[in-house]
């Protein structure tokens, strides 16, 4: 056709998420997505309840009540914060204000897929880095940047690997980064670290000019399916921010069950407890069958089977039993599957199916 879209935009290989059913199995361990097993506290569920009665009001569109309560939970400013409809708009509306065709986006190289392609849908280029060990290498992001960049995206904890950086490495990473390249610190697992020398980066918005950090309200908080997410920019960034986004972008309900969810610490202690004793657990059951998994300080882990094949049958065998769980070959990992943390039910059904498939 004689219309034509964006340079970029026909390179780029859709997004595809974790599976949810398969057909003719009606019972379904849902482990692709990294997903609380919790699901949200009761007080997100009666906040979304409360709120029926006036779903033909617009919401609040700049999210007044969201960000003070984001705020007061983390001791941030309230009008440094963002909401948008999950992390992965305000990703998008950071490529969207800061890059153009012909510029250059930095990754870490097994990265979250919607950096790569938000970088082509703005006809930039995505740049990948190269991880040691599965670990992100600072000095190998640093590497990466010419003068043409224009943004570093940084996971950390690192979906799908499940590692992390350290604040030395972090504060090493801003200050050897050009002034003019925007770091954005991809925090979405931040809650389920309990290590020392781990930070989210909200510290380090405060003290550059030029680092912002998401987070989301999908993982720990269980609202995924509402789709709500935040970012914490210095005041210019948050300036731009809601100069482009959408006049309404997080619905009533969103923003009714975020501010009960944010509040809720003692949920938030059970899904951390819950997801530190299974995964636990669970690296020590599979490593009983001989598997090896990554060290994860997130609510997923990678089993390693060494070969593609090995790993496309284990996903297929355990498909066929009703357990979901994420096949990597898009992240360049075809020889591992990406688990999620889920109830001890579902995590017994695992390690029972891959006794199975071990020893068949």
């Amino acid at each position: 056709m004689a219309l034509k879209p964006q340079p970029g935009i026909m390179d780029v290989s859709p997004y595809v998420g974790g599976e949810s059913k398969v057909e003719g199995v009606d019972r379904i361990c849902r482990l692709a997505s990294n997903e609380n097993p919790l699901g949200a506290s009761d007080a997100a569920r009666k906040a979304y309840q409360g709120v029926v009665d006036n779903l033909h009001r617009y919401p609040d569109g700049g999210s007044c009540l969201l960000r003070n309560g984001i705020a007061e939970a983390e001791g941030l400013v309230a009008d440094q914060i963002v909401c948008g409809a999950g992390s992965d708009e305000l990703l998008a509306l950071l490529i969207r204000s800061y890059v153009g065709i012909g510029d250059e986006i930095v990754y870490n190289e097994h990265g979250f897929l919607m950096y790569p392609i938000g970088a082509k849908t703005a006809g930039a280029v995505p740049v990948k880095a190269a991880e040691q060990d599965l670990r992100i290498d600072v000095e190998a992001m640093l590497g990466a940047v010419t003068d043409k960049t224009k943004i570093m995206f940084l996971a950390n904890p690192n979906n799908p690997t499940g590692s992390y950086i350290t604040e030395k490495e972090l504060r090493y990473l801003r200050e050897n980064l050009n002034e003019d390249v925007l770091l954005v610190i991809d925090a979405a697992y931040c809650e389920y670290v309990d290590s020392p020398d781990y930070i989210s980066g909200a510290s380090m918005v405060e003290e550059f000019g030029n680092v912002v950090m998401t987070r989301t309200f999908s993982k720990i908080h269980g609202l995924a399916s509402l789709r709500l997410g935040w970012a914490y920019c210095p005041p210019e960034v948050a300036d731009v921010l809601n100069r482009v986004r959408g006049p309404f972008n997080v619905s009533l309900a969103a923003q009714a069950a975020g501010v009960a969810a944010i509040k809720d610490k003692a949920h938030i202690e059970r899904s951390k407890e819950l997801n530190a004793r299974l995964l636990n657990w669970f690296r020590q059951q599979v490593a009983e069958l001989g598997l090896e998994t990554r060290t994860s300080v997130a609510n997923f882990v990678l089993l390693d089977f060494k070969t593609t094949e090995k790993a496309a049958a284990a996903l297929e065998f355990l498909k066929q039993r009703g357990i979901l769980v994420r096949g990597m070959g898009a992240y360049g990992l075809s020889g591992f599957l990406r688990i999620s943390i889920g109830t001890d039910e579902e995590m017994r059904a695992v390690v029972e199916n891959l006794t199975v498939f071990v020893n068949g």
